[in-house]
Parts: C-alpha cells; structure tokens; sequence
C-alpha cells in the first residue's frame, strides 16, 4: 500500500521512488516524475572525484530545480575521504537526501573499484558510510546489489554494516552484478535484508506495473519501491500505481495523444535544458521507450535517428 516514508528526518509523500539512472534521470525527466507522483526522485550517479577536479560536466548533472524536492543526490567513488569530503563541499545544495551507489554494475564502475565492487569490501563499506555520515547532516543512504556474483550473495551483511555505521535507509536491487540486468531479480534477497535491518528498506528490480509493484510490497515486506526501467518511457507509471494502491483500480494507460504530448514536451524540455543537438540526440532513446510496442515501432525509431530539430521531431510525432 502507498504510505508515507521516512527517511532520516525527510518525509516522503508516498513510497514510490524514482531510482537513479545515469543517462535517463537528469532534470527534465525527473520533473515529468514528480508531475506523476513520485514521492522520491534520484539524479544521475555523479563521480566524487569529477567534483573534487571542478569538472564542468559536473555541474549540470548536480542541478536541481526548486519544484523537486525531495531528491537525492547520488555519489559514487571508493576513497572515503574523497566521498565523504565531496559530500560535505555540495551539502549546501538543495538536495534531500545523499545516497551512495554501491550497486553500479558497467564495467568502468565497477572495474574501478567503484560502485558494485565496494560490495566485495565490506571494511571499506563501513569507512564509506561512517565518514560520509559524520560529515555531513543530510540523511545518508546506500544502494547495493544482491551481491558480486552468486558465489558472493552478501546483501544482508553490506545491510547490517551500513546501518551499524549510520546509514538512513537502503536500497537493494535484487541482481547481482554479474547479472547486470539480465534474468529476474530476486525478491526474497529484499525480504531478508528488511529482516535483519531496522532502517527502511527500498526493493528494486523488476516493479514494470502497479501488480508488480504491490507484490513488492507484500512479498518482501520493504517499506518502498524504486522503479529504474519500469519508469524509462513511462512516467505515468506512478500515476498508475498510486491509482491502484488509493482505490484498488487500475486507472487507464495514457492514450496515444497523451502520450505525443509527453514525447514533445520531453523534447522541449530536454531541448531548453541541453541546447538543441544534445537534446534532440538524448530525446532518441526516449522517443524509442515512449513508442516500444507501437505499430511499426521499429521503422519509426529509424526514423526518429535521422531527426536533428525539434520541429522535425514535431512533425513526425504528430503523424503518429
């Protein structure tokens, strides 16, 4: 059931949180989320070192827009006192919450000894946590997997670890790294780490549907749900699962002018954010999530590569 959530002192409206997604949660999709409900949104993944070297690409993924909040704001890294350090220097943005990934499974993450790779280090897990905690304020939290691999399933412990140093909350996504996103999550991983822990605990992977996510809840007993590619294409999808979870109906999908209207107003949005030759090129991927599963979807995301304005991108939408 939809019910408040509490984060450090940071109340959430509803337990339906946005997860983090570099390449897809930056501003302009978040504020399409928060339109559709979601209690919590989640930035795009940002490099605590790139902050430390003033990186200028930096800068804009640490934008937040005064109609957010609450939002969190996800470090990745692996020296604790960079982390920790980074954390303290950005506190004064408007951010709620500061997560830490620990579940990054791409290559240049983890193979850095970043991201999904700090679960194999639960001694460095606790430095991360226990550093960042003191330094700052805002309330701390942790995303990780189900572990490395399946020979390494070490959820519960990382849980415990990151709790005992003062973490918030946790997120768990029920893959391992070596899945990535292949195969299917696993729940009960989540319901055993909401066992041995008493902060909230967030389920992650495979919530596509307001059935989905409401198994979630009831099979895992966590306390909220993080939708990552349940939510790419579909913001609606809080809408839908709030719909279901307040009156037991599954409200109706959008309609097809519902969802061009959406499409073009990503764009504009994406296109006033990023300039029109990166906002047109990043609105590709999304056009191709929002139009999956329509008729003739594959010619028309052809079609929508070659597109470079947003008046061509109108004019193919409108056609649709």
């Amino acid at each position: 059931m939809v019910r408040t959530l509490k984060i450090g002192d940071v109340v959430l409206k509803n337990n339906l949180i946005l997860a983090p997604m570099a390449g897809v949660t930056d501003l302009p999709f978040r504020l399409l989320c928060r339109e559709q409900g979601a209690g919590l949104l989640c930035m795009e993944m940002v490099s605590a070192k790139a902050i430390s070297y003033g990186n200028k690409n930096t800068e804009s993924l640490l934008a937040i827009d005064r109609r957010e909040p609450p939002v969190s704001l996800q470090l990745f890294g692996s020296d604790p006192d960079i982390i920790s350090e980074m954390a303290k220097r950005i506190e004064e943005r408007p951010f709620s919450i500061l997560d830490i990934n620990m579940g990054c499974p791409v290559p240049k993450v983890a193979g850095n000894g970043e991201g999904s790779a700090l679960m194999k280090d639960p001694a460095q897990v606790e430095q991360i946590v226990s550093k960042t905690v003191k330094a700052i304020q805002k309330p701390v939290t942790v995303k990780i997997r189900k572990g490395f691999d399946e020979g390494h399933v070490n959820a519960v412990e990382i849980a415990r670890i990151a709790e005992a140093s003062g973490a918030a909350a946790i997120a768990v996504h029920g893959r391992t790294r070596e899945q990535y996103y292949q195969g299917k999550a696993d729940w009960d991983i989540i319901r055993q780490v909401k066992e041995a822990v008493r902060i909230p605990v967030i389920g992650n992977g495979d919530v596509v549907s307001p059935e989905s996510a409401e198994r979630m809840l009831k099979e895992t007993g966590c306390d909220g749900v993080m939708i990552g590619r349940g939510a790419q294409g579909n913001p609606w999808i809080f809408r839908q699962i709030l719909g279901r979870m307040e009156t037991g109906q599954e409200p109706a999908p959008p309609s097809l002018s519902e969802v061009k209207e959406m499409i073009l107003r990503h764009a504009r949005m994406l296109v006033e954010y990023k300039g029109t030759y990166t906002g047109i090129r990043e609105m590709r991927k999304h056009t191709a999530w929002y139009t999956a599963g329509f008729p003739h979807s594959a010619k028309l995301r052809a079609r929508v590569n070659e597109v470079k304005s947003l008046d061509e991108l109108e004019d193919l939408i409108r056609r649709l």
